[in-house]
């Protein structure tokens, strides 16, 4: 069991669960799964982030699985921004992790939105349905996310297909690639976690590498 944040209040997975069902029933192609995020892709999807990353920005935190799974792996509220699109989601969070900033916007507006100034980003964690999002959507994200990104960043992104759901023409547009980090059977439903970077980028730290694949191995 993992130690309580003292900077975030209890979970409530019950009545995470029921809101996030809610929101689906609103807008299904928007929030495109009917149940948050479990724990256990909370910690694939971050494997190999912790204090050492710097700034983080999370795209589509929801209900705050990710966030909270961040935050346990040492990432400081100072260095983690939250962008959330659903006014509903964005107000929960703030009271939910009331020492990390919400921002209840688009996350393509990171084109021309600074969160951490001119502090490069470290890593972007997207919870975004990007399977289900228009390409020309999801190539503003990756740019502005990019764009405001330490050359050595990443972006961790989760999907329930099987391969990474950025079409290979984005990427290759964008000169990025893509490694897959591992998969984990306990979400509903199952999912696989991928890592885009730049191309030639310079080599992730190999502890957190290792980290990431004996958490993947474990999650599989």
């Amino acid at each position: 069991m993992a130690a309580a944040i003292p900077y975030a209040t209890p979970p409530r997975p019950l009545a995470d669960a029921f809101g996030f069902f809610r929101a689906w029933l609103q807008d299904p192609l928007r929030v495109a799964a009917v149940a948050p995020s479990s724990q256990a892709l909370g910690r694939l999807i971050t494997s190999g982030l912790c204090e050492r990353t710097g700034p983080v920005v999370e795209l589509g935190p929801g209900t705050g699985v990710f966030t909270r799974a961040l935050l346990e792996r040492g990432v400081r509220p100072e260095d983690l921004v939250l962008v959330e699109a659903q006014p509903d989601f964005a107000e929960a969070l703030r009271l939910r992790f009331p020492d990390v900033r919400t921002l209840c916007m688009d996350a393509a507006r990171l084109r021309t939105h600074a969160p951490f100034c001119d502090r490069p980003i470290g890593a972007v964690v997207s919870g975004l349905p990007v399977l289900s999002m228009p390409p020309r959507q999801v190539l503003a994200i990756l740019k502005g996310s990019f764009d405001r990104m330490a050359p050595d960043g990443a972006f961790h992104q989760f999907t329930y297909g099987p391969r990474c759901p950025v079409r290979p023409e984005i990427l290759a547009r964008l000169d990025l690639e893509a490694t897959r980090v591992g998969r984990t059977l306990a979400n509903i439903p199952p999912a696989a976690v991928y890592r885009i970077r730049r191309k030639g980028a310079p080599p992730h730290d190999r502890a957190s590498e290792r980290v990431s694949a004996s958490e993947s191995a474990a999650s599989a």
